[in-house]
């Protein structure tokens, strides 16, 4: 199928966080790029000729510098240019940060610093996604909401947050990184949504399906992120949505143009 991708993305400090410890690539932006300050949400669209890159990276907050940690795994994927093989050039930009980060860390004496990471490429082979960590992507299609990353957590005692067994930022003769891969086919329709727990900490997955159904796709990301912040914004948040929408005819897209000249 021919498609397009729609976009959105918002980020926030939430309600009670000092600094910003997430990143993400969308539309070629990132927090730090240096370019003036994004506004949110940032939009746009993508065809699926070409292969387009969504992702967020959550900063651990325990740890020092998350939010440098996130910049550097952001800026990766700017750069990453994924070819014939995307599901493994995902894996090796996994490997590739996580080097600059420990490289980065060393470097600066600190103890540690990390940072999950979930992506989600589109072009013509469908969707591939890759992740580390807990950040998450959803996919919604006939009604339903389904997490299609893998979580990268620990047993955790009730009530207790799951500590992560895998991001990006460990040495490795301390643990073999480990990313979660997936692939799989688009139809006309689908909605996909890549978020830090930011979000899913503090809204629920039935309200989020709600949302997705009550809203049109612009006003998507801002209604969740005030949702999240209504429900306490104890932790940065950051979301994308990404839709998928059939692409008209190469005529119907030739005359569109014509009349938009």
């Amino acid at each position: 199928m021919d498609y397009s991708i729609r976009y959105s993305c918002v980020c926030d400090i939430g309600k009670r966080r000092v600094m910003n410890q997430d990143n993400f690539i969308c539309g070629g932006r990132y927090l730090g790029d240096g370019l003036a300050e994004p506004v949110f949400p940032i939009s746009g669209s993508a065809f699926s000729g070409e292969v387009t890159l969504l992702g967020v990276f959550d900063g651990m907050g325990g740890e020092e510098r998350g939010e440098v940690a996130s910049l550097i795994a952001a800026r990766r994927a700017k750069a990453l240019c994924l070819g014939d093989d995307p599901e493994a050039e995902l894996v090796r930009y996994c490997v590739e940060a996580n080097e600059e980060i420990c490289e980065y860390t060393m470097r600066n004496r600190l103890t540690s610093m990390g940072t999950t990471a979930a992506m989600l490429a589109f072009g013509p082979f469908g969707f591939v996604l890759c992740n580390l960590g807990d950040s998450k992507i959803f996919r919604y299609a006939s009604g339903a909401l389904e997490q299609i990353s893998r979580d990268h957590v620990a047993a955790a005692a009730r009530g207790r947050k799951p500590p992560l067994l895998q991001n990006l930022g460990i040495p490795r003769d301390e643990l073999r990184l480990e990313p979660y891969t997936a692939s799989g086919g688009v139809r006309e329709g689908d909605l996909f949504l890549i978020c830090s727990d930011g979000l899913t900490d503090m809204v629920s997955l039935e309200v989020i399906r709600r949302e997705i159904e009550r809203n049109t796709f612009e006003a998507l990301t801002p209604v969740l992120l005030r949702r999240a912040l209504e429900s306490g914004g104890r932790d940065n948040v950051t979301i994308i949505a990404c839709r998928v929408e059939k692409r008209p005819a190469k005529l119907i897209r030739w005359l569109l143009g014509k009349r938009g000249a």
